[in-house]
């Protein structure tokens, strides 16, 4: 188990370093829901010290994510995003205190939205030669 938990680090090293920025914020998304995840199954299995680290990691990716924005591509969508990261932030926070699977399903769904337009983004430009 050591060795695929080394494998595994090794793999996100990779991953990291050869990213892009979109690639990267793809990361972070992906990371966050996987955190998510993660931390709903350690609320059920009643380890709660397991999901602190957890959501707390789910948000400090969050909070990465917000620092990426670049209003001079879109002040809106910027602001839009914004918000909504931080809405995420409070209700993973909330989540946390209350352990409640529910919220951090909704957190989830939203990164997913987030997540699926940042994809859809990479296709059209990739489509249009851009990239």
């Amino acid at each position: 188990m050591n060795g695929l938990n080394e494998y595994a680090a090794v793999n996100a090293q990779t991953s990291v370093v050869d990213a892009d920025r979109h690639q990267l914020i793809q990361l972070l998304l992906d990371g966050a829901l996987e955190r998510i995840n993660m931390a709903k199954a350690r609320i059920q299995a009643k380890d709660f010290e397991g999901k602190n680290k957890l959501i707390n990691k789910s948000i400090d990716i969050v909070v990465g994510l917000r620092s990426f924005l670049d209003e001079s591509k879109s002040e809106e969508i910027s602001d839009n995003l914004a918000s909504l990261y931080v809405y995420c932030e409070e209700k993973l926070l909330e989540a946390n205190i209350k352990n409640d699977v529910e919220l951090l399903d909704e957190v989830a769904s939203h990164i997913r939205t987030v997540r699926e337009g940042w994809v859809g983004i990479r296709e059209q430009a990739s489509a249009q030669g851009l990239i």
